[in-house]
């Protein structure tokens, strides 16, 4: 069924084109806000019939624009989704949130204030795969969580605007937080280098530990012989691995733990198999979200408070590797 075409979007460059095509799908595309000419004439080529303008002004005031997708560079996320919030717009905003735990605090006090949605980009929590896994975990397969670890890894575009803890490091933080029900680590320590360019991070490897002894760690890195993108669940009962670039997605081990007669213990292997789920496009299901929050002004998966939270600890991690 068509959409009202309300949704503005701001930045078609490397992740707003697919904004663009997934919007302009979904015949929810109302225009586009881009100020480089070239990246314009290329979108015109595959959608020619989308309106593009560089007046930022004009799509603020235009009353059909309900909602505003900000995809452009994360510098820049913090006045746009002001400016849009101020504007009496519902905002969709890519990852992350803001630079700072201060920029991303006043904007989710804008938001509320204004009673407007403000949601982040935190695309894999609209996965179904991950959210089979979520389900998995809910119903208690895996017993008590005990440890969780992500490693986010390629050899890819290396970036010169933003070091790779912010770059990568924001979606396995937002799966860690959701796992764990929201709750927040109590310590969040950080390691990282910098081999390329002087000064940008291009690995880092970051700790949480939570309350109940349940630990962490987030390994990113551009720098790496392979792509890899695997989220480790261990938990009392059975393991759990969400690997995004496998076919099936996920692994369940139901690997346990004995002990023998001298009180050693003893891993007892079992076979690993894989949990079926729906296929849906991520970023299509983040989209629809996002329009149906617009439409019921239901409060989003992952809300401003969500991206504060994934902030707070990309800043708290950021400081203990530059203390």
């Amino acid at each position: 069924m068509p959409l009202n075409k309300n949704i503005a979007l701001m930045g078609a460059g490397h992740w707003g084109k697919n904004h663009l095509r997934t919007l302009h799908q979904l015949g929810a595309l109302h225009s586009v806000l881009e100020l480089n000419d070239e990246i314009i004439d290329l979108r015109k080529k595959d959608f020619p019939d989308v309106v593009y303008t560089k007046d930022g002004a004009d799509l603020l005031k235009n009353p059909e624009i309900k909602g505003v997708v900000i995809a452009a560079p994360a510098i820049l996320h913090f006045e746009l989704a002001k400016k849009c919030l101020q504007a009496g717009k519902d905002v969709l905003v890519e990852k992350p949130l803001a630079l700072t735990v201060a920029e991303g605090s006043l904007l989710v006090d804008i938001a509320e204030r204004g009673k407007r949605v403000l949601m982040v980009g935190h695309i894999l929590q609209y996965h179904a795969a991950f959210n089979r896994l979520i389900e998995f975990i809910e119903a208690g397969e895996l017993g008590d969580i005990r440890y969780i670890y992500s490693n986010r890894l390629n050899i890819g575009k290396l970036r010169a605007e933003e070091n790779v803890l912010w770059s990568f490091a924001p979606h396995d933080i937002s799966l860690i937080l959701r796992i764990m029900k929201g709750q927040e680590p109590h310590h969040v320590d950080a390691h990282a280098g910098s081999y390329v360019k002087q000064g940008i991070f291009d690995t880092s490897l970051t700790t949480l530990e939570f309350k109940n002894n349940v630990k962490g760690h987030i390994f990113v890195s551009w720098l790496h012989p392979f792509k890899e993108q695997k989220l480790v669940v261990v938990g009392s009962e059975k393991m759990a691995v969400f690997d995004d670039v496998s076919k099936e997605k996920i692994f369940i081990y139901p690997h346990s733990i004995d002990f023998n007669e001298d009180h050693i213990p003893v891993a007892v292997k079992a076979d690993c198999y894989s949990l079926e789920f729906e296929q849906k496009q991520p970023l299509e299901e983040e989209l629809r979200h996002f329009i149906h929050c617009i439409e019921t002004r239901e409060t989003p998966r992952t809300d401003g408070r969500e991206g504060l939270a994934v902030l707070n600890i990309l800043e708290q991690a950021e400081r203990r590797i530059l203390a």
